[in-house]
């Protein structure tokens, strides 16, 4: 049957409003870590997400443009320290995230 044939075009609707920033799978991690706790030490990221620090780095500056997370870098005991939390406008973005895909993906088959 073809895929045109075998459901409704309305079915997937709400896929065409996912957030495609917080789609991609890296940036899903990080994003699904920060939903559950207050802020996170760049390193705890980098070890739970399995990314690399370059990696890491790059998604975050992408979800920091966005204004999905906060990021502050500072100095403890002469060392670089970096916190990382999601702002307000980015726990909304994924909470809508979130019921997009529920939404998607939880058809009653």
């Amino acid at each position: 049957m073809p895929a045109s044939d075998s459901g409704s075009s309305e079915d997937l609707q709400p896929i065409a409003g996912i957030d495609r920033l917080i789609h991609e799978p890296a940036r899903l991690m990080i994003m699904a870590y920060l939903y559950v706790v207050e802020s996170a030490n760049f390193l705890f990221l980098m070890h739970q997400t399995g990314l690399t620090a370059g990696n890491l780095s790059s998604h975050t500056s992408k979800l920091e443009a966005a204004g999905y997370i906060e990021v502050v870098k500072e100095f403890v005991d002469r060392k670089p320290h970096t916190m990382l939390r999601l702002t307000g406008a980015g726990r909304d973005a994924f909470r809508e995230y979130r019921e997009g895909m529920m939404q998607v993906l939880g058809g009653d088959d």
